[in-house]
């Protein structure tokens, strides 16, 4: 079953339903990496942008030399080396919603040493890493083992260095604003390392921007797409979120440096016009944003074998709530306002996304009492569900694609919902 409808045609007719035509299930094509930011690629920008694009390769490619050496430092001859730290759930051990005096306790304060413990030099942390468990051992890796057993081919091959920082899966951002809570916590005195710890980990992003404003999800670069600006599972909407709150001092940051703040201010703007930049036109009308887009054009690109360069939903509506909270601009208005009727046009009716538990898996079942979903990925072209899988083929329907890989991603939700609520009442103040 494969959405068919123009974009043109789709824009323009708002309250109509779409629905999926069952078609005989297509490969309609194969997903090619994104390219990692080069020097090479850099030397084909416009003249006037080349100094500051080559100045910050430079400056991350010199971090990743320092993180390694600092990690061979503490690795002496002969030594045992600590086995990888555990991979589990983060977020669930460093909670965010607690009463103050939690976080001045002694199992925040521990949860905080072993955040900083694990702290990379650069300033930011790996993903993916329960933080309540020891602290880092010397000559421990900072990061758990993310890298899996690749295919051959894989886009994500399997690396000993690997997300060695990163705004993947809320890491970093959930750290920083952890530390920030216990150091708010504390008396003065004792709050000094873990504010310490939070204000490196706010450099260490202000230090990944890329000149034109976005963010890439590992940073020091380590190539692939993970160079990529990413919007993917709403990173980038998270740490410009995070420096809007520095910049404007509110709750436990109010305490952060004059100098720090404004800089979280002036990142926080140059984001914000970076998203309004990466916003899709087609055929003259402003749609949505992709997972990923690449640094230096903008365009939407690839990221894992089965996730194209396409449009996507659960990030675009993640991208329009947070520009609904921003102070009104006539970019913002537009911006909103366009990617809401991209939205509301490609909302898919009476059809729900479940197992029925029949052997067969996953898959659309009619539903006329279903609420709207939404692919994951449209086409840029002609606004048409695309789905992927693992051998890297596009489909233009998620049947054709492997029962595990089908089973395994979230081809479509409800998620974007929220977005056309909230704008129902956002469009109705000035």
């Amino acid at each position: 079953m494969a959405k068919r409808i123009s974009l043109a045609l789709a824009l323009g007719a708002l309250t109509a339903s779409t629905t999926l035509t069952p078609v005989a299930a297509r490969v309609i094509g194969m997903n090619q990496p994104a390219e990692p930011v080069t020097a090479a690629r850099i030397a084909l920008l416009p003249v006037n942008d080349r100094a500051v694009w080559s100045a910050y390769l430079a400056r991350s490619q010199a971090q990743m030399r320092a993180d390694k050496a600092a990690l061979a430092a503490e690795r002496k001859p002969g030594m045992a080396i600590p086995p990888q730290p555990a991979t589990g759930n983060g977020e669930r051990t460093m909670p965010l919603t607690r009463d103050a005096a939690w976080y001045a306790g002694p199992e925040a304060r521990h949860v905080a040493d072993v955040i900083l413990s694990f702290q990379t030099p650069a300033g930011g942390w790996g993903k993916n890493q329960p933080r309540d468990g020891a602290v880092r051992a010397l000559g421990q890796s900072y990061v758990s083992n993310n890298s899996g057993v690749p295919a051959e081919g894989d886009f994500d091959p399997s690396e000993a260095w690997h997300y060695v920082g990163t705004i993947d899966n809320d890491a970093t951002i959930t750290e920083t604003r952890f530390l920030a809570k216990v150091a708010a916590a504390l008396p003065s005195a004792a709050a000094d390392r873990y504010r310490a710890g939070a204000i490196r980990g706010l450099r260490y992003l202000l230090a990944a921007q890329y000149p034109n404003g976005g963010w890439p999800q590992v940073w020091p670069l380590e190539g692939g797409y993970h160079d990529a600006i990413t919007l993917n599972d709403n990173a980038m909407v998270q740490v410009l979120t995070l420096m809007t709150d520095v910049g404007a001092g509110r709750g436990d940051f109010a305490v952060m440096p004059a100098g720090l703040r404004r800089e979280a201010a002036a990142a926080a703007a140059r984001g914000i016009d970076c998203l309004l930049q990466m916003q899709v036109t087609t055929d003259g009308r402003r749609t949505g944003w992709g997972q990923q887009h690449d640094a230096l054009t903008l365009r939407i690109t690839s990221a894992r074998n089965y996730e194209p360069a396409a449009l996507a939903a659960p990030e675009s509506a993640a991208i329009l709530r947070y520009l609904m909270r921003l102070p009104r601009t006539p970019a913002i208005t537009a911006a909103v306002t366009a990617g809401v009727a991209w939205l509301k046009a490609s909302a898919i009716q009476g059809q729900a996304w479940r197992d029925p538990r029949d052997g067969q898996g996953r898959r659309l079942i009619p539903d006329p009492a279903a609420p709207p979903i939404w692919a994951r990925f449209y086409s840029v072209d002609a606004n048409a569900p695309v789905f992927g899988d693992r051998d890297k083929t596009l489909h233009d329907d998620v049947m054709g694609i492997s029962a595990g890989r089908r089973g395994g991603y979230a081809w479509f939700g409800t998620g974007p919902q929220a977005a056309l609520t909230e704008f129902a009442a956002w469009s109705t103040h000035s």
